[in-house]
């Protein structure tokens, strides 16, 4: 994935988050109507169709609206949480680890010194590195950072999707309240713009 190599190598000093690209919608060519042709799965019915555990882990029933919109209306709805689920599933999984590694980065202070040593790992892998992350009997399930890396783990027997959502929503579980159904909205926005990108590369 030349993309996400290129970001991930430039270091979060030397370049702008994916974050700031899907606040500013700055990820290049979009059809009319703010997305792009070519996403991997062009419906919600077919991402289910591919990805059955994702019925485990998302309630709302699947029907032949694009993707993203079908994302955004999980969003908008009364479970925001499975919007992340579903940006998951919809991701390939090197940059759906990268997602993951993107959103923890952004909560900062809310991670300790063992999160962010693990995103640093993360972002060697996606940057390039070949094979598998590393033993996922070897990473600690009870901290975020540690999901994301079990996603990129060969012998891990969760789906990576669904280790991804995992880490993701353990890391918005510690934002404020008042702060965390905007923090969850750009995390969606930011996956929906990865995916994007995705699918501008592969066009």
């Amino acid at each position: 994935m030349p993309l996400l190599a290129a970001i991930a190598r430039m270091g979060r000093a030397g370049k702008q988050t994916l974050l700031d690209f899907a606040r500013t919608g700055s990820l290049g060519r979009r059809t009319g109507h703010g997305m792009v042709d070519g996403l991997r799965f062009k419906t919600a019915r077919q991402l289910f169709a591919a990805r059955p555990t994702a019925a485990r882990d998302i309630l709302a029933v699947p029907d032949d609206r694009p993707s993203v919109e079908f994302c955004r209306a999980l969003l908008a709805g009364r479970t925001p949480e499975e919007a992340i689920s579903f940006c998951a599933y919809m991701l390939p999984t090197r940059a759906a680890v990268w997602w993951g590694h993107e959103c923890l980065g952004n909560l900062g202070d809310l991670l300790d010194e063992q999160d962010h040593g693990l995103l640093a790992l993360v972002q060697v892998w996606v940057g390039g590195a070949d094979g598998s992350f590393g033993e996922d009997e070897a990473i600690d399930r009870r901290t975020p950072a540690g999901w994301i890396a079990l996603a990129a783990c060969s012998g891990l027997q969760e789906q990576p999707a669904r280790a991804v959502a995992t880490g993701i929503l353990m890391g918005l579980a510690r934002v404020t309240l008042d702060e965390r159904r905007s923090v969850l909205a750009d995390f969606v926005e930011m996956g929906i713009a990865i995916a994007e990108a995705e699918a501008l590369q592969q066009a």
